[in-house]
């Protein structure tokens, strides 16, 4: 890939990673719970899932995927069931402490699994990947490092826009505390919105 080519996928990468979805809001709610450090494994596995989608895009699969109107239309569905459960176990959770051992139960699995699912189970990704990394492959080059160049590209913009909104959650965390539960109600509520809208709309 020329140096050019990568710039300008580097900057819409930035792009993207700083539009609000179900995986930022995943982070940020992981960032005021767990901490930030433990939210690593949280953005470990969001980044995961999307290296995945991205590649299989970048090889063609991703069109094949929504070509396959039932196969799309499970993982849409799946998807949104899969952040709504999500938004009704943070609804019910327990409210922001300041002291985050005692509400770190989450071992770095289940952070992992959460951030991976909700990553691979939104079909928006899917699209958007499918729609944007085309137009920056060159069919004369080896796709394959091609495809490992923006696939690590994006990977390490997303780990570091992530990073930075679990560490600005976990500043908060005093504020957070004070709200009391209504702070993982409404994020809750926006992960319910995310799953009910999602399968309609993607």
């Amino acid at each position: 890939m020329p140096f050019e080519t990568w710039l300008l996928y580097l900057v819409t990468c930035c792009g993207i990673a700083v539009v609000p979805g179900p995986n930022a809001l995943l982070v940020l709610t992981h960032g005021a719970i767990h901490g930030n450090r433990k939210t690593l494994f949280t953005i470990s596995g969001g980044v995961s899932g999307f290296v995945v989608m991205l590649s299989l895009c970048a090889l063609g699969l991703g069109a094949l995927i929504q070509a396959s109107v039932t196969g799309f239309m499970v993982l849409k569905i799946a998807g949104g069931l899969y952040l709504i459960w999500l938004g009704l176990g943070l609804w019910r959770s327990a409210p922001v402490s300041l002291d985050v051992e005692a509400v770190s139960g989450a071992g770095p699995w289940s952070l992992f699994r959460q951030g991976l699912l909700s990553a691979v189970s939104n079909p928006k990704a899917l699209l958007l990947f499918t729609a944007f990394i085309p137009p920056f492959l060159d069919p004369h080059r080896n796709l394959f490092a091609q495809t490992a160049a923006i696939a690590l590209t994006y990977a390490v913009v997303e780990f570091i826009v992530e990073y930075i909104v679990a560490t600005a959650a976990y500043r908060v965390r005093p504020w957070l505390a004070r709200t009391g539960r209504r702070f993982n109600k409404v994020c809750g509520g926006f992960f319910v919105a995310f799953g009910l809208v999602l399968p309609i709309h993607s």
